[in-house]
């Protein structure tokens, strides 16, 4: 096959990551020929998710001393009219990689994941990252080896006990949560899987049983969170991306006070349920937060204050020490030091503004990963003729500039909750204080067996924060002895103030690109476009607007991920192989946002 397919393309991308993804998408949608090319044997590259066999393999690699080979081979094919700049293979976007098993060690020496399916030779057995940001150019290229997407990821496909359709508003709340998984599948809500498997025993989870059951873990490298009014949410609503992926509500917002974790109340309901708030407290919180709504429309309440911190902000407001604490880390979620007024008041105004679309939080969080919505719009391109070719590393581009930025991370696996609750199957978002002073504030986003990313039994934990010290196990380490108490020590604990047990922990430093740009770069030519890796914020807002910048650059006159034709405007080239979209006038133009809408369209 790959002899017929076309060796010159419109577009070639360099990378799987999210931004590259999208842009890839978007080009293929706009009639763009498109090449998606990565030199890893798996999709997302930093923003990926892997099995926990998976993340194993991905761990050696960093923890192996490879320095990598040098390529030649290309010198021989640039002409004397080209030039060629080469790129590194070895990827120094992660670094201090370090691994602690809590869990009691049995005997077994040969342990392989249950009914772990490999779906090709190289399959999540290395996880190396070009060193580079992933680039874009309009190029030819060799064809060898190219493979068409998507095959399922690696785990195997449960059945959720409740999920989120994007475009279906829940202006009431929480989602319904009153079906069985089993009465959701048989009335058409969610896909067909296999049998939920029964919980381990509750009172001794091994690292063979973790290992075991490791194709229910999906990890990711990127720990975040989707607003749910946010960009990445109405272009997944716009494009009709949002049919190849399912998602869950964050159901809890957490607070860390004084050696506590505690819920933090969000909405109006919250706010006057709550009894840890007096009824004075709880006017003062209502009335803040009405005031952020629309603060632009009352600039004399803060005009005064736009060169001070939002911490200091907060001071001079009416409202108590313990009230500033939650609007700062659980609200707005900014730094103490280094947020501005406004930047502070736009954070929490987002916050509100995304309450009570989907329920009682701000976030939704993708079943099976963040690394899911890489290869959702990795499938969008694939439907309109985009070609993919994984393992398949490009030699010669663009060389990768030094950036001192990082992110520490690290990453848990739990046998309970930090906050227990009377449902076993929450999703916390946490923010716990600087420590210390010149410390960073730690997101904390713990997820439960039901997001499919996690055995029954357990949860998976993330961590992040901007690095201060020189490794990420640094940083994180004392928050984690905080919240959680090593499995070997968890006996001597009295058990009414026992804290959950921490089964396994990876610590890692992560480069923070974001401010890796075209112009950190010489001499590139004019159709070669950068794209930044990861950052440390929550939400995907940059990585949206960052794909959607660089589509208007490559095309300026087409729109960016349209709404999905209608099948009456779609027509077939001569040979039946190669479908092509008819121009629908501006008039019969249409954006559907409805997922049902969607389904009933696709369906005719």
């Amino acid at each position: 096959m790959a002899d017929k397919l076309p060796s010159e393309f419109d577009v070639v991308v360099i990378g799987t990551g999210l931004p590259e993804s999208i842009i890839a998408a978007a080009c293929s949608r706009s009639g763009q020929s498109v090449l998606h090319v990565d030199s890893r044997s798996y999709y997302g590259g930093n923003w990926a998710s892997f099995s926990f066999s998976g993340l194993l393999s991905w761990i050696k690699e960093y923890q192996e001393e490879n320095n990598g080979e040098e390529w030649t081979a290309w010198q021989e094919l640039i002409l004397e009219t080209e030039e060629g700049v080469a790129l590194r293979k070895k990827d120094q976007t992660i670094q201090h990689v370090e691994v602690i098993c809590y869990a009691s060690q049995d005997s077994d020496e040969h342990v392989e994941e249950v009914g772990a399916v490999q779906k090709n030779p190289g399959s999540v057995t290395s996880a190396s990252t070009n060193d580079p940001p992933d680039s874009m150019v309009t190029a030819c290229s060799d064809t060898s080896e190219l493979t068409t997407p998507l095959s399922e990821p690696e785990a195997a496909r449960e059945v959720p006990d409740v999920d989120v359709t994007l475009g279906n508003e829940n202006h009431g709340g929480d989602t319904d949560c009153s079906q069985s998984p089993l009465e959701q599948e048989k009335a058409g809500n969610l896909p067909v899987g296999e049998d939920v498997v029964d919980a381990p025993k509750k009172n001794r989870i091994t690292y063979s049983q973790i290992v075991k059951e490791g194709r229910r873990f999906n990890i990711d490298l990127t720990s975040k969170l989707l607003y749910s009014r946010g960009l990445l949410i109405d272009l997944l609503i716009k494009s009709n991306v949002s049919r190849y992926a399912e998602f869950k509500n964050v159901t809890r917002i957490l607070g860390y006070q004084e050696g506590n974790v505690l819920q933090v109340p969000c909405s109006r309901a919250d706010v006057f349920n709550s009894k840890k708030l007096t009824m004075v407290e709880k006017r003062m919180l209502m009335k803040f937060l009405t005031f952020c709504l629309d603060y632009e429309q009352q600039p004399d309440e803060y005009k005064a204050y736009e060169e001070c911190t939002f911490s200091e902000y907060l001071k001079t407001q009416k409202l108590t020490p313990n009230l500033q604490h939650f609007v700062l880390h659980s609200i707005a979620m900014t730094s103490e030091e280094s947020t501005s007024t406004l930047d502070g008041l736009r954070e929490t105004q987002n916050f509100l503004r995304c309450l009570g679309r989907y329920g009682n939080t701000p976030f939704l969080f993708p079943l099976y990963g963040q690394g899911e919505l890489p290869q959702c719009f990795c499938r969008m391109c694939a439907v309109f003729g985009g070609t993919y070719c994984l393992s398949h590393a490009v030699q010669c581009l663009v060389v990768d500039k030094e950036s001192g930025k990082q992110i520490s991370r690290a990453v848990l696996i739990t046998d309970q909750s930090v906050l227990k609750a009377d449902s076993d199957q929450q999703i916390s978002i946490l923010t716990v204080p600087p420590v210390e002073p010149g410390s960073e504030a730690v997101r904390v986003v713990e997820l439960c067996s039901s997001t499919m990313t996690c055995m029954k039994g357990t949860y998976l934990v993330h961590l992040t924060c901007p690095s201060s010290k020189k490794t990420a196990r640094e940083d994180l380490e004392s928050v984690v002895q905080k919240l959680f108490t090593p499995y070997a020590e968890a006996e001597l604990e009295n058990e009414e103030l026992k804290k959950p047990n921490l089964l396994w922990a990876l610590y890692f430093n992560m480069r923070d690109s974001s401010d890796i740009s075209r112009e950190c770069y010489n001499d590139l030519p004019s159709n070669v476009y950068v794209c930044c890796g990861p950052d440390g914020f929550l939400g995907n807002k940059n990585a949206v607007k960052q794909a959607e910048a660089l589509f208007r650059l490559i095309l300026p006159n087409e729109e960016f991920c349209p709404p999905p034709p209608n099948p009456e405007d779609i027509v077939f080239d001569g040979d039946g192989l190669q479908p092509e979209l008819s121009s629908p006038k501006p008039e019969d133009a249409k954006e559907i946002t409805d997922q049902g809408e969607v389904e009933e369209c696709l369906e005719k």
